[in-house]
């Protein structure tokens, strides 16, 4: 993905972390047809999101073709300023895509 593959803000208050994510994917279900040729677009999506704290996992999610294009993803985790958040996201096709940051 030319893009940065996820986009991340993490901001602690009061022992929580609010986590908000932005995904950069095209999510394609293999359902729509291309306008010039008028032939279906192949699968493409995002099948699992992981999400880490630290270097540990705390959340594991199983996504489907029923998320839009560039997903949104909002997670809040007890943490503090200075956590390390990692979330990757990996598709049907084996890419992956991740992004890090500390919480603010």
């Amino acid at each position: 993905m030319a893009k940065s593959a996820v986009k991340l803000r993490a901001k602690a208050k009061k022992g929580i972390i609010d986590i908000k994510c932005l995904m950069t994917h095209p999510m394609e279900t293999g359902f729509r047809k291309d306008k010039k040729t008028g032939e279906k677009i192949p699968e493409h999506f995002i099948q699992t999101v992981v999400a880490e704290k630290n270097g540990v996992v705390f959340m594991n999610a199983d996504v489907n073709t029923t998320i839009s294009k560039n997903p949104y993803l909002r997670i809040k985790v007890a943490g503090e300023k200075g956590d390390k958040i990692t979330v990757t996201w990996t598709d049907n096709k084996g890419v992956t895509g991740t992004g890090s940051k500390a919480a603010k």
